[in-house]
């Protein structure tokens, strides 16, 4: 988790949109390249000041006794914007929340299928290889690198800015913000590639369903590791030892419940003023009765090996039984016990809200309506054809529903949108500029530092907490006021703001290595400051940057003459750099 100096200052007054990015001190700017010699300093204060403008088996016999199931709802119909509703900018908007960030090939691809198409489309493309069988291909699993993890960093960053599978890869990273396995926090050998496996679980469930999700994942190694559970052993009376309640915990408050029962329109259920319990610390000690006797498939360290293949069962440390639990009991022990008790969980009326709002702060806006969560919690009950926890169902209505779709209502509403998170702003350029490495090394690297690089990188949270909390609002802003959430600017301070430009203004002026933008068709345009800050305003900003702004940007261009050296280069560096800097590309609306 990230320490208080990430956090804003409670004491702080300025105005929610400005302090995505506080105005920059002249020295933050790197003092060389494009930025140092057009006055790219003094524009980028100048716009910093701006607002935003925009199933397994097991020994035993397993009963379970309980409420009944949850009974599927009749689905909710969303409307379906139609291909004549589309521009370039809402072709444009859609990627933003749909990918890792829009690019000219997939604006147009957007508008020759239309949303619904895309997205159909994006479902049948197949997963690329895998980040395990990458990584092994290309020497991670060499004795040698056995605690070495860039081979992961490479793996991620390599599928997320070139994989063909643009959608798969966004839920992928949204699935794991909140289903959290941290580099960070596992300290094993060969934890690169456990991660590795740990990730690959969740981009092959990303369209499958959400109780095989949680299947897979409360069989992976890293998990096992991570949560603490792997040799989780049953309670000994006489010592008095009690089985790892860490995953049991987690499972139900992070994962699929939450701590508070909710409506299926994820408002809290309250009583007497009260906010209504899901579980309590009993449910808590009986789950975790389930989640004993599992271990790693080997004690063999020299290979990665075992951190792929699930986790097995021990049975002379597994618990058989009952555990009563959210009302129900399972008892018999094994694999078949721990997938009746996932099943139990799994009906229980607070995932589908809860799950889908996760997913929508993560994919659209950090304040979605009641009636917004409602419909996708319908999705997530019914795919309309009675089956829960259909992910294809929950993805597509969270990205046709109206509240996602409407620009115009987003841009005049006071709530709705989202700060850019760290990661898709480095992504966002990757993909419009069309990023490659043509020794496939991918030398970005851990993003973590929050002094040098972004303050955050995938799969390297520190906690199960992850780098975001979906309730943080930031103290002393207006927003707290207003009741708003805004889990992104948990990362965002004045010191992780700097860090973030200098970090941008070194990757866009030069790359990483051979890790390198290709600029040559913005430079096709740099003649013409309109032109191309335009076009670089609809592909990373999805045309929201203010008349302003675009004006402030344009003048910056236009002070770098067309006779001085490198000055095509130089001009389209200024004007996408400036345009990662402006309030109105980091918060999207």
């Amino acid at each position: 988790m990230l320490g208080d100096e990430t956090i804003i200052d409670t004491a702080d007054r300025t105005p929610v949109s400005e302090q995505a990015t506080r105005a920059l001190p002249v020295d933050a700017l790197p003092a060389s390249g494009f930025a140092a010699k057009h006055g790219v300093v003094a524009a980028a204060a100048l716009l910093a000041a701006c607002d935003s403008g925009g199933g397994g088996s097991g020994p035993g016999t397993v009963t379970v006794a309980g409420p009944s199931p949850t009974p599927t709802p009749a689905p909710t119909p969303t409307p379906t914007p139609t291909v004549a509703a589309l521009n370039a900018r809402s072709a444009s908007r859609f990627l933003a929340q749909a990918t890792m960030g829009a690019t000219r090939t997939g604006i147009d691809s957007v508008l020759n299928t239309g949303i619904a198409g895309w997205i159909e489309a994006q479902f049948a493309v197949p997963r690329p290889t895998s980040h395990w069988d990458w990584m092994v291909a290309n020497g991670y699993a060499e004795a040698n690198k056995i605690n070495v993890q860039s081979g992961y960093d490479a793996s991620v960053w390599r599928q997320v800015i070139a994989g063909p599978d643009a959608l798969r890869q966004r839920v992928t990273v949204a699935l794991l913000d909140y289903l959290v396995v941290g580099m960070g926090a596992l300290n094993i050998s060969w934890r690169s590639l456990a991660v590795a496996a740990y990730t690959d679980v969740l981009a092959d469930n990303a369209f499958g369903n959400y109780r095989d999700l949680l299947g897979a994942i409360s069989r992976n190694a890293a998990m096992g590791m991570f949560l603490t559970f792997v040799n989780s052993k049953k309670g000994n009376p006489s010592t008095g030892s009690l089985p790892d309640e860490n995953y049991a915990r987690e499972l139900m408050q992070l994962f699929t419940l939450g701590v508070n029962q909710l409506e299926q329109d994820g408002t809290v259920r309250m009583s007497n003023g009260q906010a209504l319990e899901t579980y309590t610390l009993d449910d808590v000690s009986q789950l975790a009765r389930i989640f004993t006797g599992l271990q790693l498939v080997s004690s063999d360290t020299t290979t990665p090996d075992r951190m792929r293949q699930p986790l097995i069962l021990n049975a002379a440390n597994n618990e058989t039984g009952s555990a009563t639990f959210l009302g129900a009991t399972v008892s018999g022990g094994g694999m078949a016990a721990l997938d009746a008790a996932l099943d139990v969980i799994f009906r229980h009326p607070n995932v589908a809200p809860f799950v889908s709002k996760q997913l929508i702060q993560r994919l659209v806006t950090s304040n979605p309506s009641p009636a917004y969560v409602g419909r996708v919690s319908a999705a997530f009950a019914n795919n309309g054809s009675g089956v829960r926890g259909d992910m294809k169902a929950v993805i597509r209505a969270i990205l046709l529903d109206p509240e996602a779709r409407d620009e115009a209502a987003a841009l005049a509403s006071t709530t709705a949108g989202r700060l850019r998170e760290p990661v898709l702003r480095l992504t966002n350029w990757a993909r419009a500029f069309g990023v490659t490495s043509p020794s496939d090394a991918w030398a970005i690297g851990d993003t973590t530092s929050t002094t040098t690089r972004l303050g955050q990188g995938i799969g390297r949270a520190a906690s199960v907490f992850g780098f975001v909390r979906p309730g943080f609002t930031p103290p002393g802003t207006a927003m707290v006021q207003a009741g708003l959430t805004a889990p992104e600017f948990l990362m965002s301070s004045e010191q992780t703001n700097i860090a973030y430009i200098n970090y941008m203004q070194s990757l866009v002026g030069g790359g990483t290595g051979d890790t390198k933008a290709d600029y040559a068709p913005m430079m096709a345009l740099a003649s013409d400051s309109a032109k191309l800050v335009d076009e670089v305003n609809l592909i990373l900003a999805a045309g929201q940057l203010r008349a302003s702004t675009l004006a402030s940007i344009r003048a910056a261009v236009d002070s770098i003459p067309l006779t001085a050296n490198n000055a095509t280069l130089n001009r389209t560096g200024v004007a996408i750099l400036l345009t990662l800097a402006s309030p109105d590309y980091l918060v999207l609306k």
